[in-house]
């Protein structure tokens, strides 16, 4: 499998996906800028059967409706929202499952951020790789706002749906904001050595221009404040002793950070 992640926007990510050990089939996640997914489709020299859409916000469903139109009848356009995503073709089940030539996809529903946030688990049937596309649900070092959710949703989200994926699932989210989440994440577990050395490592990333993506679903569980929820560490810094109320208190903070 090979990801090539596209910016778009501000600080947004695209991501091509592709079965590259076999058909030359691929996939892009989040389609908003049609012009950069044609250029990489061109680039790459591969066949797009599909866009897998997160959610309905206009930064990262904007252009799917312009799929099907520019490659064909072929591509199907997966999303949970068929009243508010332009150009889905095929709704989504939680735990569903399809293919993208050698790649096995499964659908994973994650309400909270939006009521029908879907993340995208790809597992390569060929060599093994697996990533997760997990738009505004989880960041490297953080979590999407609670926008149509609750404290709840979320947990679930993160912690058992997504933290149940293997350790070696790379991260793959929809916005390159892990420095500000790493600087939020050393002021409520600054003790924590793995926050201090990815955020070091981050900064060094942006610094040279270079992505912070991805991450790993097992790093995460290190370093993460939002996926920490139950330790002594983030217990202490919000005051908490349920983890709802902890991950509560972290995204109230975090949203005036």
């Amino acid at each position: 499998m090979k990801i090539v992640p596209i910016p778009a926007f501000r600080d947004n990510y695209q991501y091509l996906v592709i079965d590259d050990k076999g058909t030359k089939q691929a996939a892009i996640v989040d389609p908003v800028d049609i012009d950069s997914i044609q250029e990489n489709v061109l680039k790459e020299k591969v066949k797009l059967v599909a866009g897998f859409v997160t959610h309905h916000h206009n930064d990262h469903s904007n252009h799917a409706h312009k799929l099907v139109p520019t490659f064909g009848n072929e591509v199907t356009v997966y999303g949970n929202d068929e009243a508010r995503i332009a150009g889905q073709t095929k709704n989504t089940t939680d735990g569903g499952v399809f293919k993208i030539g050698n790649l096995g996809v499964k659908t994973l529903h994650t309400p909270c951020h939006t009521t029908t946030h879907v993340c995208f688990f790809v597992d390569d049937l060929t060599t093994g790789e697996k990533a997760v596309f997990t738009g505004d649900t989880l960041f490297i070092g953080g979590s999407g706002r609670f926008f149509e959710g609750t404290a709840e949703q979320m947990d679930a989200a993160l912690n058992t749906k997504l933290a149940s994926l293997p350790d070696d699932t790379k991260v793959y989210c929809g916005h390159e904001y892990t420095v500000g989440n790493l600087k939020f994440a050393a002021t409520v577990d600054g003790e924590n050595p793995h926050v201090r050395a990815k955020l070091r490592w981050a900064e060094e990333q942006r610094a040279n221009h270079q992505f912070t993506v991805p991450s790993s679903i097992g790093d995460e569980k290190k370093f993460n404040p939002f996926m920490r929820v139950r330790e002594p560490a983030l217990k202490k810094a919000t005051g908490k002793e349920d983890p709802l109320e902890v991950m509560d208190v972290l995204r109230t903070r975090k949203n005036n950070f």
